[in-house]
């Protein structure tokens, strides 16, 4: 079983920037997938960014330019980096790690931003 822990989330104003954190109790297999997804109330949970484990990044259309998702491998750890924001990137940021056939799934992080 492999635990994540994010942290990093607040208030912040629009135009505003936010690094999210998350670090798996875990050393992960050779080969995985890091990436941080969100969600608002009643809707879906929806992909932000995701990271290989060599470093192939995918960004959502809605955040590309503005979110960055390094990741440190020695550290079990994935960021994501988050500048410009804007009041729609208000949610609750998950992180997760997709493992061979497993996925696991962090508490969440809520981002609030102001107008």
């Amino acid at each position: 079983q492999v635990q994540l822990v994010e942290s990093g989330g607040g208030l912040v104003q629009a135009g505003g920037s936010l690094r999210l954190s998350c670090v798996s109790s875990k050393t992960p297999s050779r080969y995985n997938i890091m990436g941080w997804y969100r969600q608002t109330p009643g809707n879906e949970r929806v992909m932000v960014a995701t990271i290989s484990t060599y470093g192939n990044a995918n960004y959502a259309d809605s955040v590309k330019g503005r979110f960055t998702i390094p990741r440190d491998n020695a550290k079990n750890t994935v960021y994501l980096q988050m500048n410009s924001l804007k009041p729609e990137d208000t949610a609750v940021y998950y992180c997760n790690v997709v493992i061979i056939a497993s996925t696991f799934w962090g508490q969440g992080t809520q981002v609030t931003v102001s107008s």
